[in-house]
């Protein structure tokens, strides 16, 4: 299929071509009625692809997968991973499909990737479809988090198939048409090593250098250098989901990027009443990735991933282990710096200020939050106002009066910034009864309540009027809240 573009567009198929071990040719189930729901267009402009034509039948054959374009090799990705710390050696990609990478206008290397498009031969019983709502959710939580300033894969469309699939209901089909950096995972890595095939390794390792991280080419050690690189990259990550409220749900070693780019946005939510123990995922029973817990995952998934890049760092392992344990020992100082200099941004304090003052500011509220119950997002947002002389949109949440005004009283002695503190704290993050609201809607076949969440999203730190409901916490009927993978 030729793709008409506003730009020169060509699919490759490099992952396919460079790692044939890992990439098994395979096609798209068949879509009987597709019917586009949503369409992003900047991401659309960014990889050069007219919206006009990915509207027309032949673009939702594209969309869905029953027609590759012109360059592009659909596969379905291998790669093992650590499942609530249980290893399994064959993952892969059982319900999506690699249609290849592209150029974007920037020059960047993107995939353009399908998750929905059926069953493949890493399957594992699963029927390889996917629910409107699920996939909805992870356009609506992906575009917040780029709206946000976190690094993300991002959702080019996600169009309805005309098929049912079978949940606890019959459900609406969908086939979610996802970009990425690359789905380059910590899995993938697993997967090389289990395999035994020292060159499939290293032909991995070179690939995730030369898409991700080229400066390591040029390292005395290349692959202790990528690593020190996935380190670095993954702490800043864990970093804005924690400064967010964000609980990715499912951080198993499959699901974390050697880009540092969010992906599998499954069973994740943002918090509304701050809480260490936050969990929403209806699998996570011991509650192994609940908020509190997400940096001490994201060092125990680097480290299965140091693990497989031992005989690559150097040939003798009592020299390649000491040298990975030192480059994995960064990650705390990098978080924690990451995570103080992000929360002094929201405390309006200069990059410079006290870290001891920052870090006890900082780690006093959340504990005054946690105590009193009190919503993360518009508390912070509102902390603006006490630096411009109303404390009631952030005193009025907090149950323990005195105890809010003590810490104020120490923080505002310090001259906070309320007009840099509304710059980085959003008004509006996808609260998680009206992300429900919305997919509940489009599962119906209205799409409106989507596109005003979507409106509110983009823009989260620009208050504007008619979307007050769009700030406004949980109402007290909502209840707990639970996710589910979709699968």
């Amino acid at each position: 299929m030729s793709v008409p573009t506003d730009s020169r567009v060509t699919f490759d198929g490099r992952f396919a071509r460079d790692l044939p071990e890992m990439a098994v040719a395979w096609q798209a189930a068949a879509a009987p009625q597709p019917a586009l729901l949503v369409l992003n267009e900047p991401v659309a402009a960014e990889l050069g692809l007219d919206p006009a034509f990915l509207r027309s039948p032949e673009g939702l054959s594209l969309l869905v997968g029953t027609a590759a374009p012109d360059g592009a090799t659909p596969v379905a990705q291998a790669y093992a991973g650590h499942q609530f710390g249980s290893f399994n050696p064959g993952l892969g990609d059982g319900r999506a499909l690699l249609l290849g990478e592209v150029t974007a206008v920037d020059g960047r290397l993107l995939d353009v990737h399908l998750k929905g498009s059926g069953r493949t031969p890493f399957a594992r019983g699963g029927d390889g479809f996917a629910a409107v709502g699920p996939m909805l959710r992870e356009f609506i939580v992906s575009e917040a988090m780029q709206g946000l300033g976190i690094p993300t894969t991002r959702s080019l469309a996600v169009v309805a198939t005309g098929r049912d699939v079978r949940r606890e209901t019959m459900l609406p089909g969908a086939v979610l048409a996802r970009v990425a950096s690359s789905h380059l995972r910590v899995g993938s890595f697993q997967y090389a090593a289990a395999t035994g095939n020292p060159d499939l390794l290293k032909r991995l390792a070179d690939h995730a250098i030369s898409r991700h991280h080229p400066a390591a080419a040029a390292a005395e050690r290349p692959y202790l250098a990528l690593f020190e690189a996935v380190v670095s990259a993954q702490a800043s990550l864990v970093a804005r989901w924690m400064l967010a409220g964000f609980v990715h749900g499912v951080m198993n070693t499959d699901n974390m990027t050697i880009s540092g780019e969010t992906i599998d946005y499954g069973p994740c939510a943002f918090m509304d009443v701050f809480d260490y123990a936050a969990l929403y995922s209806s699998i996570d029973r011991d509650g192994r990735y609940a908020y509190a817990n997400q940096p001490l995952i994201a060092e125990w998934n680097l480290a299965r991933l140091a693990e497989t890049l031992l005989p690559l760092i150097d040939d003798d392992q009592e020299q390649a282990v000491p040298l990975a344990v030192a480059a994995l020992e960064a990650f705390r100082p990098r978080y924690s710096a990451a995570w103080l200099t992000g929360m002094k941004a929201k405390l309006g304090l200069p990059a410079d200020a006290d870290d001891d003052v920052a870090s006890a500011l900082a780690n006093d509220v959340l504990t005054l939050l946690q105590d009193n119950h009190v919503d993360y997002t518009s508390f912070f947002r509102g902390l603006g106002s006490v630096v411009r002389g109303d404390a009631r949109p952030a005193r009025d949440k907090v149950l323990d009066v005195a105890a809010f005004d003590a810490w104020a009283a120490r923080w505002l002695a310090v001259a906070p910034d309320a007009d840099a503190m509304d710059r980085v704290n959003p008004v509006y993050i996808p609260r998680n009864h009206l992300v429900e609201e919305a997919l509940d809607a489009a599962t119906a076949g209205d799409l409106d309540p989507l596109g005003r969440l979507l409106e509110a999203l983009t823009k989260p730190f620009e208050e504007r009027p008619g979307l007050e409901r769009y700030a406004a916490g949980a109402p007290d009927d909502f209840g707990a809240y639970t996710t589910y993978c979709g699968t």
